[in-house]
């Protein structure tokens, strides 16, 4: 062991060893996202130092490369360094898209076999293929035990694939369900958690996978034939020029026909090359057809990851999202002199990884510093409410809107929360407020803080507490 002097300086910056480490890291995963971001890397590399009790960077890298020992420090390392969204039902406009377009389409045209594959590359903890499961089998309804359907969640974080085995999900991964969606698809496994019923369960299965080994012909042979590919907000890690080449290879795991959904941020039009765009109200699709494939993006047989070059320096400094637990102390001064919009996404990526509690002092930081920020009053009042603390959630939801009359979302998720505490007309009229200053938005136009839902979408999500009598759980189905 090192003197502690020396353990205590190194947390402030990386170490010399940090930019071989980094090289080896984004060779191995593709993660291009750290090229510029060495504050956030080394603040996940710190956690690993301090879990094998190694000094620096380069004796951590002499322990990856260490092809004799297991890959258990990889997949570690690996848990820290992939950040997933994983709440339910994300970006509303795409799931419209899949309930009234897409499914519907497999659905014609795989009748006669009864047949389909579904593949949800990237899946973080297991929201987004779930959600996909609930929405097919609800759409085939009876006809579901005739059917053969196959999901597969992916992700390279071995971690994320035990979570979403398990299925059980706190409240910030349910955000977005009402109380009787919630009732109906989940039952209560503890105070703060639920768990997915086995009617939804069933048909999705988890395998670890790293995308990467597309490019380099070690992917199993069981991707392939995919019906349907949902890779959503992952090809933002990647150098664009990768991201190509992966879309091409997704594109080849296609039938003929087959659908791609990614990100609303990730289309490029170098995509039309080998896929077809197709414009679906709020968001742009892809489909595998006749269209052949250019030699300039055919994928090649053999690929060794190299470092892409560098991107050109972030526009703004990087908020480091989960201070390490010996710098936790420090004066929160250093929050304000981030960018609002970092520590927003630094709550965001604490509360994603589960970490709400480091996620709440983080918006609580920030509120000193940012005292009018609806934004971070709106994220303390979400995180509040994934914990448990009703009040809490209220008032900053309140408060919130007593600083934005228009925030649309705020209203919409204290009316939910209204409604889940019983108070029926105070929350429909709440949920009303959020749907009347959707109504009075152009329909496209996506919701501050929505996480890509647009007003339209809202407005459609707020019919059901409008419209339902009573409370929303009260038909609950028996699963």
């Amino acid at each position: 062991m090192q003197p502690s002097s020396r353990r205590s300086r190194s947390k402030l910056s990386p170490d010399a060893g940090f930019a071989a480490l980094k090289q080896c890291i984004i060779a191995r995963t593709g993660h291009a996202y750290y090229q510029d971001k060495d504050d956030l890397l080394w603040e996940r590399v710190q956690r690993r130092l301090a879990a094998t009790g190694l000094v620096d960077s380069t004796a951590y890298l002499e322990r990856l490369e260490d092809t004799g020992r297991d890959e258990a420090e990889w997949e570690a390392l690996e848990a820290e360094i992939t950040i997933g969204e994983t709440f339910f039902f994300r970006y509303a406009e795409q799931f419209e898209a899949l309930k009234t377009r897409i499914l519907p389409d497999l659905i014609a045209r795989n009748r006669d076999r009864r047949r389909i594959r579904i593949w949800s590359a990237g899946c973080a903890s297991g929201a987004e293929p779930y959600s996909i499961a609930i929405v097919l089998r609800n759409l085939l309804g009876d006809a579901w035990d005739d059917w053969h359907v196959s999901i597969v969640g992916t992700d390279m974080n071995a971690a994320a694939i035990a979570a979403a085995r398990r299925a059980e999900f706190g409240r910030w991964a349910l955000r977005s369900l009402s109380e009787g969606e919630r009732t109906r698809y989940f039952r209560q496994a503890s105070a703060t958690t639920w768990l997915l019923r086995p009617a939804w369960r069933s048909a999705v299965q988890f395998e670890r996978h790293n995308l990467l080994s597309l490019l380099d012909g070690t992917s199993p042979l069981q991707f392939t034939d995919f019906d349907l590919i949902l890779c959503r907000n992952v090809l933002i890690y990647f150098h664009p020029e990768m991201a190509i080449r992966i879309v091409a290879a997704l594109g080849a795991c296609l039938v003929e026909d087959g659908w791609l959904l990614i990100g609303h941020a990730e289309p490029n039009p170098a995509f039309a090359a080998f896929l077809q765009p197709v414009n679906l109200p709020g968001t742009t699709v892809y489909r595998r057809g006749p269209v052949p494939e250019p030699t300039a993006v055919v994928v090649p047989a053999a690929f060794v990851p190299l470092l892409p070059p560098a991107p050109p320096p972030a526009a703004r400094p990087q908020f480091a999202p989960s201070p390490p637990l010996a710098e936790r102390s420090r004066p929160q001064s250093a929050v304000s002199a981030k960018g609002l919009d970092d520590v927003v996404e630094a709550v965001r990526v604490q509360a994603d990884r589960g970490e709400l509690e480091a996620a709440q002092r983080t918006c609580r930081a920030g509120l000193e510093a940012n005292p009018t920020s609806p934004a971070l009053h709106f994220y303390d009042g979400l995180v509040a409410r994934a914990l448990g603390a009703g009040d809490e959630a209220e008032a900053a939801f309140r408060k919130a809107i007593y600083l934005d009359r228009d925030f649309a979302l705020a209203h919409h998720h204290l009316g939910l929360l209204l409604l889940d505490t019983g108070r029926v007309r105070a929350g429909r009229r709440s949920i009303g407020h959020a749907a009347r200053i959707a109504g009075a938005m152009d329909g496209t136009v996506p919701l501050d803080q929505g996480d890509g839902m647009t007003a339209g979408a809202l407005r459609r999500v707020a019919r059901l507490p409008l419209t339902s009598p009573g409370r929303a759980g009260n038909a609950a189905a028996r699963s």
